[in-house]
């Protein structure tokens, strides 16, 4: 007799997330506004404010790193919430299928929806606001390495951050409020140099301002623009430093507080 051998992690995740793709795609209105939203914001934003090239160098990676943490940290600790909110993870807590299993289908639905993301951003950027584009495979390089280290990173906290909410209606406070603040602390809106000493600290402790910082390093005309970081220089070392500690902690975060339903871890 011949006992059937179950799947490993690896491919149970890509069937899982193969099966996350259909389903947001299949949702039409949810695609369009997941994905359009901050190209929308970048646009009506940048209309009012950019009002040179180089200005509109800067705008654009920042919108780009906003955008992308918008769909992995918010985007999807509300799509963890809602399945925990309507027993699809209780159901899958019953069949073979590992809790890493569950959350790497999570993360390739993010890294598709946020590719998809940055390059409406950047279309945008560029028919819109005359954006030009690195000509370097070293800048595309560092664009690859910060969009992989910011969506893994973003996308743990926010599963982490999924637990203290109930319901996806709470879920929105929970998970929106400290997105919106951190815009404003992180250099999406305002430059960290123009702010006040204790608003550059608590916003250079999150990773929002890490990938924005890196993703302008590589949009810049050149590297004189570094001298309106808070820093003065681009910090690329640092940068992977902060966002790969990030991602150690936000590994810890969800271990230890990843709930299968709203009464039981």
């Amino acid at each position: 007799m011949t006992t059937a051998t179950l799947p490993g992690t690896l491919s149970l995740g890509l069937s899982r997330g193969a099966t996350e793709l259909r389903e947001f795609f299949r949702q039409k209105e949810n695609l369009i506004f997941t994905i359009s939203l901050p190209a929308l914001l970048m646009l009506l934003l940048g209309t009012v404010y950019v009002k040179e090239p180089a200005a509109a160098q800067m705008f654009a990676a920042s919108m780009i790193g906003a955008g992308i943490i918008s769909t992995s940290f918010v985007g999807l600790g509300m799509s963890v919430v809602a399945d925990r909110e309507d027993g699809t993870l209780k159901r899958l807590r019953g069949t073979p299928m590992p809790f890493t299993s569950y959350f790497l289908g999570k993360i390739i639905l993010v890294f598709v929806s946020s590719l998809f993301e940055a390059v409406l951003l950047v279309t945008v950027g560029v028919l819109r606001f005359d954006v030009e584009l690195p000509s370097s495979a070293e800048k595309w390089f560092t664009f690859a390495w910060v969009f992989v280290l910011g969506v893994v990173a973003c996308s743990l906290i926010g599963v982490a951050l999924s637990s203290i909410a109930k319901s996806t209606r709470s879920a929105a406070g929970v998970l929106n409020l400290p997105y919106i603040v951190l815009q404003f602390l992180s250099g999406v809106f305002i430059m960290q140099a123009a702010l006040p000493e204790s608003l550059r600290t608590v916003g250079s402790l999150f990773p929002l301002k890490w990938v924005c910082q890196g993703f302008r390093s590589v949009f810049a005309l050149n590297d004189d623009y570094a001298v309106m970081e808070a820093a003065g220089s681009w910090e690329l070392g640092k940068i992977a430093l902060v966002l790969g500690a990030w991602t150690i902690v936000g590994l810890v975060l969800v271990s230890r507080t990843f709930r299968w339903s709203n009464t039981s871890r």
